[in-house]
């Protein structure tokens, strides 16, 4: 099938391969990335978009030794297929199988892990630094897309890289798109530089006039290609990049491969920092992924040929990221003072709708989340109530932002904390298991979980409507849980809900549940009941602050304390409970937490991971039994 493909073994394979057969290469990988996807999910639409680009850094670099790091990484799977690991690419975002970002652990040639935008300049600066300090003479690339350059830690590198004595070379691939449309000064400024008719037109018509001029010509041209000086430097506006001390080559076509290598080879011979504006298509060569490259950016497994999802959503089910789109859109109608902020991701926030009908009261502020966040501590210092949109792992970015420009004034800032607990198949880097931990050390934060789709829009009304300072929703990925929607009490702050059991009674074990865990604990009660075991469920609700009264009643009378979370045990409603306990005299009681350990959690299934750490029902259940035996 791979007539190409399978000459790669290796890293540096590729320069085995005749340049006649680069077109060929092109074509299989891209099969190869389409078929692989459509099994398991994954980035397909920004590796389609990268192929020949990817193909002429292999073939200028020398692997382990040249150094290439991939900003946010997603666009790294035609890298894993050129150094060897095509033949396991059906295994990628499952669990024990290749990541789908780079990794350091699963091979030597990714140079650095990846998994969050802007941070590649900077990492490749470091190793240019270090290469410089050792007498090693390697290449170091950073590869970055036009989306993360709004992130402030590339301006703080390339500020810091003009400063650099040696070759360092980044690419900037220019696609026009992040996940979602891009936005912003940069954005625009891009659009200059690639549509710059200045320099565009002078450009060929100086190129056309000496082409006619017989036997110096074509010498003539060479040279003023390679000169330092060009005539870009004259007619493109603002020459940010020159002006910031790098050397700007380009626009050039990302899907030329024999262009592209002569690029990177004149540009390694530069002894100074220089950045190739690279122009590619996300989605190339697959006519779905190039129509829709949103929906096949990071996808769940398809039908190649109409590119349909293999699972069906249930019918009427709802994701916990469309209940809250559908909820702020209500609110915002008969509240005009509710207004939306998020990082570059209207789409898998959920915020789409809400862009539309309240378009002036719609935010969308690049990958910039420490902006994002005092951005609307601004707003809201002014009488605003804003709702900002964040992924979990996305959120850490900003933890100095909510510290010190939202709850050291108690503003009424709202997080909707999308993605938080497990998130799965995308691993490390994006497991929403730490805002618990990170938000809970913040003096006048509050913190709220939903167990169900109906509770998370009380959870929104009280946290926009009823509440007045900084405040936290976290909610999980995927379908919103429709049980237990007989239990809907009152939000009130700071109190939890009890589902099984009463004050007033004594029972063995007291269930403390949070968010995505209620239900959990629930179908552990049940089965627990089953062998003769009864507990008390409680849905915690408020994760900060802890209903302390509610916890002085029940457990004097419970024998073992169990509580659920997905969020690390550090500095998680765990530690939090056992404190508690241990400082207000009840040390001699039973404590089991279930939640992650102290560890990076890696890619897989979210059921497989939940499995694997011990926070099924029926893994809860045999712990507790193990206890009360």
């Amino acid at each position: 099938m791979y007539k190409i493909l399978r000459q790669i073994e290796k890293p540096n394979d590729i320069k085995t391969i005749a340049p006649e057969d680069y077109r060929r290469l092109a074509s299989e990988i891209r099969s190869c990335l389409v078929n692989s996807v459509s099994r398991t999910g994954g980035h397909l639409a920004s590796n389609l978009g990268v192929v020949e680009l990817t193909m002429a850094l292999h073939i200028c670099l020398d692997f382990p030794e040249d150094k290439l790091i991939w900003d946010v990484g997603h666009q790294s799977y035609v890298h894993k297929i050129l150094t060897g690991r095509w033949n396991n690419m059906d295994t990628i975002r499952n669990y024990g199988g290749l990541s789908g970002f780079p990794s350091i652990e699963e091979s030597e040639t990714d140079a650095f892990d990846t998994g969050h935008a802007s941070t590649s300049v900077s990492a490749a600066l470091g190793y240019a630094h270090a290469a410089r300090l050792q007498g090693k003479k390697n290449k170091v690339f950073a590869v970055i897309g036009d989306g993360s350059i709004t992130g402030g830690m590339f301006y703080e590198a390339i500020n810091n890289a003009a400063s650099l004595k040696s070759n360092m070379v980044i690419i900037l691939n220019d696609n026009n798109m992040s996940i979602s449309k891009n936005v912003g000064g940069m954005s625009k400024y891009l659009t200059k530089l690639r549509t710059a008719s200045q320099y565009t037109t002078l450009k060929d018509n100086i190129e056309y006039a000496l082409k006619k001029m017989p036997y110096i010509g074509e010498n003539v041209i060479e040279k003023i290609r390679r000169s330092k000086s060009s005539l870009k430097h004259l007619v493109i506006p603002g020459m940010f990049f020159e002006d910031m001390g790098l050397t700007y080559i380009g626009p050039v076509d990302g899907h030329n491969v024999n262009q592209l290598v002569k690029t990177f080879e004149n540009a390694v011979n530069l002894d100074k920092p220089v950045i190739i504006h690279v122009k590619t298509k996300k989605g190339r060569g697959y006519r779905l992924a190039e129509e829709n490259p949103c929906f096949f950016h990071g996808v769940e497994p398809f039908d190649v040929r109409s590119g349909e999802l293999k699972k069906k959503r249930t019918e009427g089910s709802l994701s916990y990221t469309e209940v809250f789109g559908k909820k702020l859109c209500e609110m915002a109608a008969v509240n005009d003072r509710i207004v939306a902020v998020c990082a570059a991701m209207p789409q898998g926030t959920g915020l789409i709708p809400f862009s539309e009908k309240y378009n002036k009261r719609f935010f969308d502020v690049g990958i910039a989340e420490e902006h994002a966040v005092t951005f609307a501590a601004g707003l809201a210092a002014d009488e605003m109530i804003p709702v900002v949109s964040i992924y979990s792992t996305f959120l850490q970015r900003a933890y100095d932002q909510i510290i010190h420009d939202v709850c050291k004034t108690r503003r009424h800032v709202v997080f909707a904390v999308d993605r938080s607990g497990i998130t799965g198949n995308d691993g490390e880097t994006h497991q929403g298991i730490y805002d618990v931990s990170f938000l809970c050390g913040i003096p006048g934060m509050t913190i709220l979980s939903p167990k169900n789709h109906i509770e998370f829009e009380d959870m929104l009304e009280f946290a926009v409507n009823q509440f007045d300072g900084p405040v936290a929703v976290r909610y999980p990925r995927g379908d919103a849980c429709m049980d237990m929607t007989g239990y809907r009490q009152e939000i009130a702050y700071g109190r939890a809900e009890i589902l099984y059991g009463d004050t007033e009674e004594k029972r063995q074990v007291l269930l403390l549940a949070a968010g995505s865990m209620v239900a959990t604990a629930v179908q552990a009660a049940d089965r627990l009941k089953a062998d003769g075991v009864q507990a008390t469920v409680v849905n915690m609700r408020f994760i900060k602050p802890l209903d302390t009264a509610l916890l002085n009643k029940l457990i004097p009378s419970h024998d073992i304390i169990v509580t659920l979370e997905e969020n690390v045990i550090s500095g998680g409603i765990s530690e939090q409970v056992a404190s508690y306990m241990q400082w207000n005299g009840f040390s001699g009681k039973k404590c089991i937490p279930v939640c992650l350990p102290d560890t990076y959690v890696k890619h897989g299934n979210p059921d497989v991971l939940k499995e694997k750490y011990g926070l099924t029902s029926e893994a809860v259940a045999e712990k507790i039994l193990r206890e009360t035996v």
